[in-house]
Parts: structure tokens; C-alpha cells; sequence
């Protein structure tokens, strides 16, 4: 069997998905992690000639993937959102985060000490990097399908756009200082020096930090000067296309001369494309504009890869019944972390009563950016080149997908129970949940929002909006419409 015709029977069943999971009212990456399953090397790709080796070519379409998830994140992270979205929002964000990556290190640490358990302290860090990540797209279904509205909402929505930025740059931290324990800790390695792994530890993982935000921030200043000089559509979308292609492309320069010249640091993809695109949003006005033309192309390769990272889900890791150990401290330590981190900021910034009780509850849902973590994870540990760091990246990927899946269909559950029990629901609205399609679009004769938002959004603002919007109907073909 060969790529193009894995690719074209994953698009079918992943587009057959999107219906199944519509009736089920669950959201569409859990299809597409299951379908990946079903015909993955692990399930029915093993019975069919070639199958596995056809999937193993398919490494570039999550490469790829990686880069635009790191982009889109950035072009997020814009410096006057932030500074409308105020302290509370920002500080509840660091908290929850690094109290989710704190406990699900220590639980999976102390549980890694029963000697039955294989739960090696990198493995440990790498999990507890991966916490930090939530999943904006389930929590803000939540909000929309129940129009939720009130302090608790108008917190949660900056919290959940800032947290993934922050989980990336924690991630990317964990990430080099995991490696640099593995590295040490292979089996018949010879001694490391005492100062050399010191360095790989607290100076080497900042290094790679610094070292890649700052080529984001280069390829990000370049693409904002190219709109200047190319005005259709179609090249600012090539344009963008381009610069995350440079910056997977640096960071795979590096990791070469890293294995193979000792260059003593690496970069990491997701933080030089997230730089790249929040430098690039915050230097040109239009540039949510123009990243319309990229969403358009998008998501065929998100699809793809989610679809390929449910494929390497290895569910035979479950007979051991260790990993079904680890995988349920994991779950428990991050919403503990989440909760109580929550908690713990909404104090410091004596932000009300019902964000300090409810808030942590809706930061639950995990999904995309997770998994793009573990998957990054596993190929740095595959390049290590045993079968014991091949078996640690495979580990973190089924742990990591398992969870996503068990809080997607958990997380939105909870965060409507949050948001109703805060009051933030109306009674009619929890009775009547499921909307015609006239219900979704106008509500007594006025449009209903889509997004809730605590700030007020400037005059001039609202006219750039409605200048762009009618662009972008302008230009909108006959028959492009969102299937509903």
C-alpha cells in the first residue's frame, strides 16, 4: 500500500468522522484519534501489505502539522490582547500551568520509586510538560452551545488563549532537561562529567530557549515586511506557508548538527513557530487577516494529524498494567494541579468567589497542542537509537492520547457543570441546549455571540473589524460556504 492511498482512505473516514461525532456531540479530533486507531500498524494496518511502512513516510505531514499548531498559537499571543485581558488573567494562567506541571511531576516521580512501576524520572518531566496543555476548542463549544456569560467566562476565555503559550515555553524547558537526563541514563553509557551535566541541565535548555525564540522572532519580522510587496491573497499565503517551512527547516539544521557535529543545543520547533507568528501579529495590522488564507489549506493537515497520532497509539502497551497506573495518576495529578493552581492565583489576585471555586474545573479539556508535544517527544527519543528510549516515546504518546481522550469526553461535561453551578448559565438555556439552525443564527430578532469577552472593544477597532469583514465577503467565492 502506497502514502497516497493511506492518505486518501484516512481523509474519508477522518470527513465520516466529523458526522458520527456530531451525533454523539463529542469533538471532532476524538474521531479522527479513533479512526487513526482503527487502521493504524497497531489495529488493522498490520494486516495489510505494507501498510506500516506506508504510515512510517508519513512522518513529514506531522512535522509539518507541528509547525502551523506552534504558528497558530502565536499569532494568538498579541501584546494589546494582552494588556486588555489584565493581571488576573495572566497570573491565574502562570499558576494553573506550573502547578499542573509540579504535580503530575512529583505524583509520577514518587509512583516511579515502586520498583515494579518503570516510570524513569524523564519520562516524569516530560508528562508533567505536557500537563500544562488545555483545549480551547472544547471549552469554548461549552460557552457558545450554552451562551455562558459572567465573571467566571470572561476569565476563562483570556486564561485558555494565553495557556498554551505558556505550556510551550515550559514544555520546551522540560523537554531539554529530559533529554539530557535520558541521555545520561542509557544503558552502558559511559560517566558524564559532573559539569558537563550541569550545563545540559541549567544552562543548555535556557540557551535553546533564548536560542529559539530568537530565530522566531527573526523569520516573524521578515514575513511582516513581505505584505508590503505582495498584496493578493493567494502570496501572503504562500508567504506564511514559507516561513513556517523556514522555521521547521532551521530546527531541523540544528538537531543535524546537534547528532552528528556536537553542536550542545537543539531548538525547539513549536517555540520558534509560535514566535514567529506572534511576532508577525503583532508587527503588521492585518495579519489575522492574512492568516485567513492560511486556515483555509489547514485543516487537511490537522486532520491528518491527528488521524496519524491516534495511529501510533499503541493500546497492546496496556497489558502491562503498570502504564494503566501511570496513566491514571496522570490524569488525577494535572486536574489537582489545574484546580488548585487556579485557586491559588484567583487568591493572589482576589478575583471573585466563584472564579476561585469553578474556574480550575473548566481548564480540564486537553487535545491538539498536547499531542503535538508527545509526538515531538517521540522522535526525539526514537533518535537516541535503542529500543528502551523507542518504548519511553511510545510510552508518552499513548499516555498522552489516552488522556486527551478521556478529557474530552469528560472536560466538556464538567465545564458545563462548572459554568451552570457559578450561575453563568441561564436555566432555559441548560433546558434547551441543542439549537436549530434559525435558533443559532438569530435569537429574538438579535444575532447571538459567539464569543464573551469581559473587555469592551474600542470604536476604532470595530470599524477595522467590519472593514475586513466586508473584504472578506468580497472576495468569498459563490459556494465557499462552512458546512454546518
Amino acid at each position: 500500500m502506497n502514502s497516497l492511498l493511506v492518505i486518501a482512505i484516512a481523509l474519508i473516514l477522518g470527513l465520516l468522522s466529523t458526522r458520527l461525532m456530531k451525533l454523539i456531540g463529542l469533538p471532532n479530533v476524538t474521531g479522527y484519534l479513533i479512526v487513526g486507531l482503527i487502521i493504524g500498524p497497531y489495529a488493522l494496518g498490520q494486516f495489510v501489505p505494507g501498510a506500516v511502512e506506508a504510515f512510517d513516510g508519513l512522518g513529514i505531514i506531522s512535522t509539518v502539522a507541528l509547525g502551523f499548531i506552534g504558528f497558530s498559537i502565536g499569532v494568538e499571543f498579541k501584546i494589546s490582547h494582552i494588556k486588555e485581558i489584565g493581571k488576573s488573567a495572566v497570573v491565574i494562567t502562570f499558576f494553573q500551568a506550573l502547578s499542573a506541571t509540579l504535580c503530575v511531576d512529583l505524583a509520577l516521580y514518587l509512583i516511579g520509586l515502586v520498583p515494579a512501576i518503570n516510570m524513569p524520572i524523564h519520562e516524569a518531566i516530560i508528562l508533567g510538560a505536557i500537563a500544562t496543555a488545555t483545549a480551547p476548542a472544547a471549552t469554548l463549544m461549552v460557552v457558545r452551545q450554552y451562551k455562558a456569560k459572567g465573571k467566571v467566562t470572561g476569565t476563562l476565555l483570556p486564561v485558555v488563549a494565553l495557556d498554551d503559550a505558556v505550556g510551550l515555553i515550559v514544555f520546551a524547558v522540560s523537554n531539554s532537561i529530559a533529554l539530557s537526563l535520558a541521555q545520561s541514563s542509557l544503558s552502558g553509557a559511559t560517566a558524564v562529567d559532573g559539569t558537563q551535566m550541569a550545563l545540559s541541565i541549567a544552562v543548555w535548555p535556557f540557551v535553546e530557549i533564548l536560542a529559539s525564540l530568537a530565530i522566531g522572532l527573526g523569520i516573524g519580522a521578515l514575513l511582516s515586511v513581505i505584505p508590503r510587496f505582495f498584496k493578493s491573497r493567494d502570496n501572503r499565503t504562500i508567504a506564511t506557508i514559507i516561513a513556517v517551512a523556514l522555521s521547521l527547516g532551521i530546527c531541523e539544521l540544528f538537531s543535524y548538527l546537534k547528532d552528528n557535529f556536537g553542536c550542545p543545543f537543539g531548538l525547539s520547533d513549536l517555540l520558534v513557530c509560535m514566535m514567529a507568528g506572534a511576532t508577525f501579529v503583532n508587527l503588521r495590522k492585518e495579519a489575522t487577516q492574512i492568516m485567513e488564507g492560511t486556515d483555509r489549506w489547514t485543516p487537511v493537515v490537522l486532520m491528518l494529524f491527528f488521524i496519524l497520532s491516534g495511529a501510533e497509539l499503541n493500546v497492546l502497551m496496556f497489558a502491562d498494567w503498570s502504564v494503566i497506573v501511570c496513566l491514571v495518576v496522570y490524569l488525577i495529578a494535572r486536574c489537582c494541579g489545574k484546580y488548585f493552581g487556579t485557586m491559588a492565583g484567583a487568591s493572589i489576585t482576589k478575583s471573585d468567589h466563584n472564579v476561585r471555586k469553578y474556574l480550575g474545573i473548566t481548564l480540564f479539556p486537553q487535545a491538539g497542542v498536547a499531542i503535538g508535544m508527545a509526538t515531538m517527544c517521540k522522535k526525539e527519543f526514537e533518535k537516541f537509537g535503542t529500543a528502551e528510549m523507542s518504548a519511553i516515546g511510545a510510552k508518552i504518546v499513548t499516555i498522552t492520547m489516552c488522556a486527551v481522550m478521556v478529557y474530552e469526553l469528560v472536560g466538556p461535561v464538567l465545564t458545563k457543570w462548572a459554568l451552570a453551578k457559578a450561575g453563568e448559565i441561564s436555566p432555559d438555556n441548560l433546558r434547551r441546549p441543542k439549537r436549530t439552525k434559525k435558533n443559532l443564527a438569530t435569537a429574538n430578532g438579535a444575532p447571538v455571540e459567539t464569543v464573551v469577552t469581559p473587555v469592551e472593544v474600542p470604536a476604532e477597532a470595530q470599524t477595522e473589524q467590519s472593514q475586513q469583514s466586508v473584504q472578506s465577503a468580497e472576495t468569498e467565492r459563490p459556494d465557499g460556504k462552512d458546512e454546518k
